[in-house]
């Protein structure tokens, strides 16, 4: 890892004060509970449900069996957990110098390290062998991929070495969409790519704005989010551009999946106002006034989560 020992060293000085803390304590079992689910990440888990499910209606045309859907998001969730648990292990030195992650149950010493990767280890073989038997050997590979993208590819790799990690690395939360997609059909098919490709590019103006927001927590961990390392006008242009690719590519589902009026209107309404908000951002910073990244990055959650809605509802509409 490209992290400085002396890092290291504090880090793990702080968190075994806090664990001496924490286990003189001896917290409940409903504290102890929380923490777990903590390390799973649980807004990510909704970002989950809204990009799975809706591909699952869009595959089958309709409603799938409510038990495939229980079934492939219940693996989808320990996927994603898994993957949340992994990284959070792997960051831990670096968590405990940031404040926005300065609280999570490793660095507060509420899970201990060996547990935590226990806990990661279990749900990775969980969903797996879960998506295999419940939904398909496809399903259950491409589950398995995503971990792997996301624990050793973007979290060991390209996180503390490249600005461009979340680009590339943003390519394992693009994987439930494929996910859904085969746990209906079996198969793949463009529906489903010209989805990943809209989550692609529309990870990194979703995550830009709130690497501003932490620039100086990244900084000092030496951690080069584009954030962290480009000025305001610079981060604003890169978040404009990707924006209105993800809105064209959103409109590439049109002809493809054969979609109606409801999504079609929805692309363009919504899609509209994302970029509006993306180049409100880039015109605060052109003028030299104070930029308010938030708005980017709660905006681009909105935006997935409607468009995703107007996948779901339709397939469901008769026109």
């Amino acid at each position: 890892m490209d992290i400085t020992t002396t890092m290291q060293g504090g880090a793990t000085r702080k968190g075994a004060a806090s664990a001496e803390v924490r286990t003189a304590s001896r917290p409940g079992f409903g504290r102890t509970l929380k923490a777990y689910v903590a390390l799973t990440k649980p807004r990510v888990l909704e970002l989950l449900l809204v990009t799975t499910v809706p591909v699952m209606i869009l595959a089958q045309g309709g409603m799938p069996s409510l038990w495939l859907v229980v079934a492939t998001v219940i693996g989808g969730a320990m996927s994603a957990g898994s993957a949340a648990a992994f990284n959070m292990y792997l960051d831990r030195d670096i968590d405990a110098h940031m404040h926005r992650t300065e609280n999570r149950p490793i660095v507060t010493g509420e899970v201990s390290p060996r547990a935590a990767l226990i806990f990661a280890w279990t749900l990775a073989v969980l969903s797996t062998v879960w998506l295999a038997l419940t939904t398909n050997l496809l399903a259950a590979s491409l589950s398995a991929v995503a971990i792997f993208f996301y624990v050793v590819i973007y979290t060991m790799i390209l996180k503390r070495r490249t600005e461009q990690n979340i680009v590339w690395g943003g390519i394992a939360g693009c994987f439930p969409v494929l996910i859904g997609w085969t746990a209906v059909t079996g198969s793949l098919a463009w529906p489903p790519f010209i989805l990943f490709l809209l989550v692609f590019l529309w990870t990194p103006p979703h995550y830009w704005p709130l690497s501003m927001k932490y620039k100086d927590d990244y900084q000092d961990v030496d951690v080069p989010m584009l954030g962290a390392t480009r000025d305001g006008l610079q981060v604003g242009l890169q978040v404009i551009l990707y924006a209105w690719a993800t809105v064209a590519s959103s409109l590439l589902l049109v002809p493809v999946a054969s979609m109606g009026l409801v999504y079609t209107v929805s692309a363009v309404v919504f899609g509209g106002w994302f970029i509006v908000e993306a180049h409100v951002l880039y015109n605060r910073a052109a003028r030299g006034e104070q930029i308010k990244p938030m708005r980017v990055f709660h905006a681009s959650i909105t935006y997935l989560t409607l468009l995703f809605l107007a996948i779901a509802i339709d397939p469901l509409l008769p026109f």
